[in-house]
């Protein structure tokens, strides 16, 4: 087997940036991932794009990793653009292991960003109603909201202002949760308290303000039991990986001790599975995959970055990864397993709840943390002795779970 290594990676920070291009924030986090592996562009021997934004929002509906990485000195190259919704960075990493694995080349960059913020907000806000089947939406939303029934909705706990219907439907996988296991919205609101709180810490986070149990529970209601602080916001933003065999690392000279191996790398898409199969949720199945592909367990792992675009996706996906039992991702965030200093660590970075969600760029992102852990570079966020990382990214949604997932483990050297 062909070890594959993340030699460097960059990301801006995540946030609203009216005053830069699309370009300007790709650059960023290009050149920053070329100068942290040591190397130059033209080192680069392939270069996969993520970006969802580009046709809908900047009118770039085709080659958009060709515009945008032509304008940063790219060129001549194999260019391929990604599209996997909020998987899409992600999956342009597990493209170009795969590239690097075929031999077809020995460095290979992995590359997302998004202008989201734009003077149109419905516009930006329509882009999540393409993550579905759209001949079938109507029918996907009743079938989706049906599993929310039988839990009691308070008065006042809807927003009246417009939002994703995606957020409708972490409301009604939480009001399942909830009935299915005794999830209480309290514990929805540890864990985004908890990744609040670790944003405080991350300079690349698009909020930085701790909030407490109380305060997420008193925050503005979006739809029961979701709170504001308790969902992803819009983001621009972009982030990058360069990963290389270990003649590509030799080739241009990368520091072998700070190259992080990635031991798994797995996609999968959705099956039709029913609501009371959780057993052959995606994520779970890919998890199994990863790890046995590693050669290690849940128990191994020291740090996560999981999609939580709601609470309740952190909560599903700790489920999914066996960091936490069946029906215990709640009860586990509100004890602090997930917490640094706790058992696993899980969003240091503060999440896709504070951190931000610049859908191309979030994958790329999460690597960027985990890299930044297995070295010890954290600073004040560092999980201590972090050795073993897992990531799972989710994408659209199909059935009753995500359209596609990826999983990455990544191990220290």
């Amino acid at each position: 087997m062909t070890d594959i290594f993340i030699a460097g990676t960059a990301m801006t920070v995540f946030g609203r940036h009216s005053d830069r291009s699309l370009e300007d924030l790709a650059g960023e986090a290009l050149r920053g991932a070329v100068r942290d592996a040591g190397c130059q562009v033209s080192d680069l021997r392939a270069a996969f794009y993520s970006g969802v934004t580009n046709g809908p929002l900047q009118g770039q509906h085709a080659i958009p990793g060709q515009v945008v990485l032509s304008k940063l000195g790219i060129e001549s190259i194999p260019i391929f653009n990604v599209e996997n919704a909020c998987a899409s960075g992600s999956s342009a990493v597990h493209l170009a292991v795969q590239s690097l694995k075929a031999g077809t080349n020995d460095v290979a960059l992995a590359i997302g960003a998004e202008k989201m913020n734009v003077p149109d907000r419905a516009a930006a806000m329509a882009l999540f109603e393409a993550g579905w089947d759209v001949a079938r939406a109507d029918e996907n939303y009743a079938q989706l909201i049906g599993i929310g029934e039988g839990v009691a909705i308070p008065e006042g706990s809807e927003s009246n202002k417009p939002y994703s219907r995606f957020m409708a439907i972490y409301a009604a996988l939480s009001r399942n949760h909830m009935r299915t296991w005794g999830t209480t919205q309290r514990q929805l609101a540890a864990v985004s308290a908890k990744n609040h709180q670790h944003s405080v810490h991350n300079p690349y986070s698009q909020f930085r303000k701790p909030f407490t149990i109380e305060e997420v529970l008193a925050a503005p209601p979006i739809t029961y039991p979701l709170t504001l602080p308790m969902c992803s916001p819009l983001s621009d933003g972009a982030a990058a990986v360069l990963l290389c065999t270990a003649e590509g690392l030799e080739r241009i000279g990368a520091d072998r001790q700070r190259s992080i191996r990635i031991a798994a790398s797995v996609m999968r898409s959705f099956s039709k599975r029913g609501p009371e199969q959780p057993e052959l949720h995606v994520s779970r199945l890919a998890a199994l995959t990863a790890y046995e592909m590693a050669g290690i367990g849940p128990d191994d792992i020291d740090v996560a970055e999981v999609h939580d675009a709601t609470a309740m996706g952190e909560i599903i996906q700790t489920e999914n990864l066996g960091l936490a039992a069946a029906g215990e991702g709640g009860a586990a965030a509100e004890r602090g397993d997930f917490t640094i200093g706790g058992r696993v660590p899980v969003n240091p970075s503060g999440g896709l709840e504070s951190k931000g969600h610049p859908i191309g760029a979030t994958g790329l992102g999460q690597l960027y943390e985990l890299v930044t852990q297995l070295r010890g570079e954290a600073g004040d966020r560092q999980v201590d002795g972090a050795r073993h990382a897992i990531q799972e990214n989710g994408g659209g949604f199909l059935g009753y779970e995500e359209a596609a997932v990826a999983i990455h483990i990544l191990t220290r050297n």
